[in-house]
């Protein structure tokens, strides 16, 4: 029996607006009974910068969820706890390893209904936080959107997610649009299928023009210096003062209470982004495993691949539309068997090649945002130390500076984590050409494959050397090793 292509609806996709709510997200929920909620996420700036957040968090009463009458409050609770639970973390002069029971209790109860995990993911930080500036005007622009919530209070930081929010906003239409190529495929329609690729390779190419908008409200010493560190999970924060995760408090006994870890904000959590990959065929592997290296493996399952271990970390109904889109996609099988149709073949190439050119837009900022800002910190880090030394004071630092020695499993020095916890540079370039191995055309296959990817982007040396190096990243709450850091947002 062939499997029904999915129906938006019945996943909680907007045709209009794709992963984004149909409708703004709400402002602040309606109901009196959440105004203390709404009265620290207000002023979460204020609270930080004086010191007085974990204070007035640990005073909070324990509000019940019962009130949350839809979907849209439901959303809300869970993107403002994430915002307050994370201040509450990362805000003190040491992370708090301990998450009180006014947060923990109501949290677990939104994450449940929601289906997502207790951690600020791009759901709350992205998809629910944002509003229109004209409820009249589009909403796929960036001169129509501003940001609900933010950490710092930063144009800096509003700009980082607006951007995001505007990709996901104009790229919205490509889903019913690929779908429909999708079905067009099963009834032999080749003409709408190459119009559907035409228009799909054009409006990536759009989107990447959005993500280099990047460079002109963010700056990279803000993001990486400022905004990153409240982002940061649980996962892999030894260095940051958090060597087992946090536990979460729930009132209970003490000793039956246990420590978790989770995974910090990522781009790759964005469904969007995966719907491209899954209706074009691409594949991703575990970062370092080549393509053919599974056949050579052991009977085990191979480990799922981080883009689609990010999985766990979208909404329920998110998550199972793209494992329903991955059983019916059909594009490339269909482009194959009509490869004597010029037209077609080069369509799908063409969306191919954007689509890994936007990955390429993406090293291109990852390169310069961290990368190379890491580099930066490094030296300001080593000139600070020989100062302390020098006049015989005693450094705080909660994390440790990592021995010449360490070295991962190839023999090479550790090199940058991203922000959901993948090996960067070797992680992007990875999932950049591996959108280019479903090529049909020859050509088109061994041009998208080619190390440096269809954009002709290399790393400098500095780029080069920083990515193999494992710089403190000085924050406001902490100062943290970039090599184990577990958060950050937009760079997987």
């Amino acid at each position: 029996m062939v499997a029904q292509i999915p129906n938006l609806a019945d996943y909680d996709v907007s045709v209009e607006n794709g992963f984004l709510p149909a409708q703004p997200p709400l402002e602040s929920l309606p109901d009196e009974y959440y105004k203390p909620w709404e009265d620290i996420v207000k002023n979460l700036q204020g609270l930080v910068l004086s010191k007085r957040l974990r204070g007035v968090v640990e005073k909070l009463p324990v509000l019940s969820t019962d009130r949350l009458q839809d979907l849209p409050q439901w959303r809300r609770a869970y993107s403002i706890l994430g915002f307050i639970m994370h201040a509450y973390i990362w805000g003190g002069n040491k992370p708090a390893e301990r998450i009180p029971p006014p947060i923990t209790i109501p949290l677990m109860e939104t994450c449940d209904h929601l289906e997502l995990p207790p951690v600020a993911t791009y759901a709350g930080l992205v998809l629910w936080n944002w509003k229109p500036l004209f409820e009249s005007e589009r909403t796929d622009t960036l001169s129509n959107l501003d940001m609900l919530h933010t950490f710092t209070g930063s144009m800096d930081e509003k700009w980082f997610y607006l951007v995001s929010v505007a990709i996901e906003a104009r790229g919205a239409p490509l889903i019913p649009m690929m779908l429909h190529a999708i079905d067009a495929a099963r009834r032999g329609d080749r003409n709408m299928v190459i119009q559907c690729l035409r228009n799909f390779a054009e409006r990536i190419d759009e989107l990447g023009v959005l993500l280099t908008k990047m460079y002109d409200n963010c700056d990279p010493h803000v993001f990486y210096n400022r905004i990153r560190p409240f982002l940061a999970g649980s996962k892999n924060m030894a260095d940051a003062g958090l060597p087992n995760g946090v536990v979460f408090d729930n009132g209970g006994a003490i000793n039956k209470q246990r420590y978790v870890q989770f995974s910090g904000g990522s781009n790759a959590q964005s469904s969007i982004i995966q719907f491209f990959d899954l209706v074009l065929s691409v594949e991703h592997r575990p970062t370092g495993q080549k393509k053919g290296d599974e056949q050579h493996s052991s009977k085990k399952a191979p480990p799922p691949s981080f883009i689609h271990e990010m999985r766990k970390y979208m909404p329920g109904p998110h998550a199972r539309f793209l494992k329903e889109v991955g059983k019916v996609a059909n594009l490339r099988s269909f482009v194959e068997e009509n490869s004597y149709d010029h037209a077609l073949t080069v369509a799908f190439d063409a969306s191919l090649a954007m689509l890994s050119a936007l990955r390429d837009k993406h090293i291109q900022i990852v390169s310069r945002y961290i990368i190379i800002q890491s580099a930066a910190a490094k030296k300001r880090s080593e000139a600070e130390s020989g100062k302390d030394q020098k006049h015989g004071e005693k450094r705080v630092d909660l994390a440790h500076r990592p021995k010449s020695n360490d070295k991962d499993k190839d023999g090479e020095k550790k090199g940058l984590k991203g922000t959901g916890g993948s090996t960067l540079i070797p992680f992007l370039r990875q999932a950049r050409d591996e959108t280019g191995e479903p090529a049909v055309d020859a050509w088109a296959r061994r041009l998208l494959s080619k190390e440096k990817g269809p954009a002709g982007i290399q790393l400098s040396h500095i780029e080069r050397r920083a990515s193999r190096s494992m710089p403190q990243c000085p924050g406001l709450a902490t100062v943290w090793q970039a090599e184990q850091s577990e958060g950050g947002l937009c760079f997987t």
